[in-house]
């Protein structure tokens, strides 16, 4: 079943860290060119690398014959489906812009975003990531993981009976063709990364139809209800939904968003 809750705020762009793309962009030129001049090298500009071969996944609708075969139609993408999982999806005003799946005591949260044509933009953002929970005193690790590039984080969270305690998150990305799909894990997916397999082949089998609108880079890629989603009222099984991500409303939320749930 489905209940859904709407937040008033506008869809925000990626990294959701209460800074616009452009700004990020600023900063970025003016720490590359202060670097330069300290180096005494002149201006330089940092470096865009083309999106990396996905021979595993996730995929663009052009690369799938059947995209809806084995996976719910969310519009903006194709979620793989799994027994036993719980499907919500995060509502920022009047748009979808977020799905996350819940399987037992884990959780992957999926969303895309528009990218540039031939730049890939994960490196870059993992330091807007990194460089953001840092300074909410968290603690960031950088390897190379089943998805290639994570962040792995101990982010500092208030426990629901005040006290303070550490939340253990991985961020995981992919650059596509003008796309860019972010995965943000949660639970025991996350504190055992090892327990987390059938979270990551989902993240791998996800399908993103980018849309051939214009849409400036970091814009969220719109998503959609299923066609037989049953609503049901707030409130309704609030306890249950407790249990998804708490980064539903964007990497810099520390609290579960507003969402619809399927369960399948």
């Amino acid at each position: 079943m489905f209940g859904r809750r709407k937040r008033t705020e506008k869809p925000e762009k990626l990294p959701a860290e209460n800074e616009t793309a452009g700004a990020d962009e600023s900063a970025a030129d003016a720490a590359d060119a202060d670097g330069a001049q300290e180096e005494g090298k002149g201006s330089a500009s940092r470096v865009k690398l083309p999106p990396a071969p996905r021979p595993d996944g996730p995929w663009d609708v052009s690369e799938v014959g059947r995209p809806a075969e084995g996976r719910v139609d969310l519009g903006g993408l194709f979620v793989p489906g799994v027994e036993g999982m719980e499907l919500r999806v995060e509502v920022a005003g009047d748009a979808i812009v977020a799905a996350t799946v819940v399987l037992r005591d884990s959780a992957i949260q999926l969303q895309g975003f528009a990218a540039p044509k031939r730049e890939g933009i994960w490196d870059e953002i993992r330091e807007e990531i990194a460089g953001g929970i840092t300074k909410q005193g968290g603690v960031i690790d950088e390897i190379e993981g089943p998805l290639g590039w994570e962040l792995r984080a101990q982010v500092p969270v208030q426990l629901p009976d005040g006290k303070n305690g550490v939340q253990v998150v991985r961020f995981v990305g992919v650059d596509g063709p003008r796309w860019f799909l972010r995965g943000v894990i949660s639970g025991q997916g996350a504190v055992q990364p090892q327990a987390a397999g059938l979270l990551e082949q989902i993240f791998k089998d996800t399908v993103i139809v980018r849309g051939d609108s214009p849409m400036a880079p970091r814009d969220p890629i719109v998503l959609k209800l299923p066609q037989d989603a049953q609503m049901v009222p707030d409130g309704v099984q609030q306890d249950n939904a407790e249990q998804g991500s708490r980064f539903a409303g964007g990497i810099d939320k520390l609290a579960r968003g507003p969402e619809t749930t399927e369960v399948r």
